[in-house]
C-alpha cells in the first residue's frame, strides 16, 4: 500500500447537474495524454486507459472508481505520488446526494489514511484554477453542513 499524504478534491468542470460519467472523464484524460500502466489496467478497471482520478461522484451520489488506490493518480501535477483524487461531477454546485457521498467517502479514506490532509485542487501550490468550485477547508469546518447556495436541486424546473 502506498503512503497517502493528501486526499485532493476536484470538480469535473462540466455544467452543474449534467450527467457526466467516468468513461467521459477517461476519454478527456486520454485526449490530454494521460496514461495508465498496463499492469494496473490488467488488475483494476481495465476499460479505463487514462482516467486520472481514483473516485468520481455522480449527481445521484453514486461513487465510481477510476484508478486503484494503490495506483498513482494523474490529477494533481507534481503531487500524484502520495495523493488520492476525488472528482465531483459539476463545477460549483452539487446535489445533496453528492455532498453526502463526498462526506462519507472522505470519512472512509481518512480512516484508512489517518494522517492524510483533505484539500481542494486549488489549494495546492502553483495551481491557478478554482477547482473545486468551493472552499474545501470551509466545507470540512462545517462538518457536513453545506450552504444552500452550494446545493443543486435537480427537481427544480
Amino acid at each position: 500500500m502506498r503512503e497517502i499524504k493528501a486526499i485532493v478534491i476536484h470538480c469535473s468542470a462540466s455544467p452543474n447537474g449534467r450527467w457526466t460519467a467516468a468513461p467521459d472523464i477517461d476519454r478527456w484524460h486520454d485526449e490530454r495524454g494521460f496514461e495508465r500502466l498496463e499492469s494496473w489496467r490488467e488488475k483494476f478497471n481495465s476499460d479505463y486507459k487514462a482516467i486520472g482520478y481514483h473516485f468520481v461522484i455522480y449527481t445521484n451520489g453514486a461513487i465510481a472508481t477510476g484508478r486503484h488506490q494503490d495506483e498513482v493518480g494523474a490529477h494533481a501535477g507534481g503531487y500524484n505520488k502520495h495523493t488520492l483524487g476525488v472528482c465531483l461531477i459539476g463545477t460549483d454546485k452539487f446535489t445533496a446526494e453528492q455532498w453526502q457521498a463526498l462526506d462519507e467517502l472522505v470519512a472512509k479514506l481518512r480512516e484508512r489514511h489517518p494522517g492524510a490532509k483533505v484539500l481542494g485542487h486549488r489549494n495546492l501550490p502553483d495551481v491557478h484554477k478554482l477547482c473545486p468550485g468551493f472552499d474545501v477547508a470551509s466545507w470540512l469546518a462545517r462538518e457536513g453542513d453545506v450552504p444552500e447556495e452550494l446545493v443543486l436541486d435537480l427537481t427544480e424546473p
